[in-house]
């Protein structure tokens, strides 16, 4: 794609004040690895695609089943079966081509997460589980890698910026993983879907601060609640 084509197609992000071509040309270098293509994942991975950023990694073990599509937006009717890395690679591939993918369909364990993290600038955890989160969270720690987290569940969700050049971690607010046993999840209790698009479009606005050196806000736990339509913040 020619000079004049890039310039055009990141205009608005080029022309904030903020941003101008020295970011863009971050976004175009940087490394982000998206753990999760679900719910929290697509948002992320659609937005960080727009922006252009260049190399943009995502690892996920599972295959789009039929209850994902009210709010996993990047996939579709024809993703039902497809491993969601893939259905996630064809997605980045439609909506902008000078992005590299970088597909990782495996499961994030203690035997590859640091080989698998050490690669990227940024992770961003779109994980649905505790003991995940606390393994991305504590080899993000180990290898100095900021980590842009959240959660969600029914009405609420969580966003932070964990481990940014030495701030808090996830263990600083939460020091100890709770029992998975008789926990709730949206399995059970459901996710309505604009939630994970609003806490994603966050968690992907964090990643773009985070590559383009802006502001982020750390040992903050932003707690957004859309049955009250409340959005609170917690020191830590």
């Amino acid at each position: 794609m020619k000079g004049e084509d890039i310039f055009v197609r990141y205009s608005r992000q080029i022309f904030i004040e903020e941003i101008g071509l020295e970011g863009q040309r971050k976004i175009m270098n940087a490394k982000v690895l998206v753990i999760g293509a679900g719910g929290l994942g697509s948002p992320v991975i659609q937005y960080l695609a727009a922006a252009g950023v260049g190399n943009l990694a995502v690892a996920d073990f599972d295959e789009v089943e039929l209850h994902n599509l009210n709010r996993q937006i990047i996939h579709n009717e024809r993703s039902v079966g497809v491993f969601k890395m893939e259905s996630a690679e064809q997605f980045v591939k439609n909506l902008n081509h000078q992005v590299r993918f970088i597909g990782h369909r495996l499961k994030i364990e203690a035997a590859n997460a640091e080989e698998l993290i050490s690669a990227y600038d940024i992770i961003i955890d779109g994980s649905d589980n505790f003991a995940t989160r606390y393994l991305i969270n504590d080899t993000c720690v180990k290898l100095g890698k900021p980590m842009v987290y959240g959660s969600i569940l029914g009405f609420s969700g969580q966003v932070a910026v964990f481990n940014h050049q030495g701030s808090r971690n996830l263990r600083g607010i939460f020091p100890e993983p709770p029992s998975e046993e008789n926990l709730p999840d949206c399995d059970s209790l459901g996710v309505l879907g604009p939630l994970p698009g609003i806490v994603g479009s966050m968690m992907a606005h964090l990643a773009l601060n985070l590559i383009t050196g802006l502001p982020v806000p750390v040992h903050k736990l932003t707690l957004v609640n859309t049955l009250s339509w409340t959005f609170q913040t917690v020191d830590f």
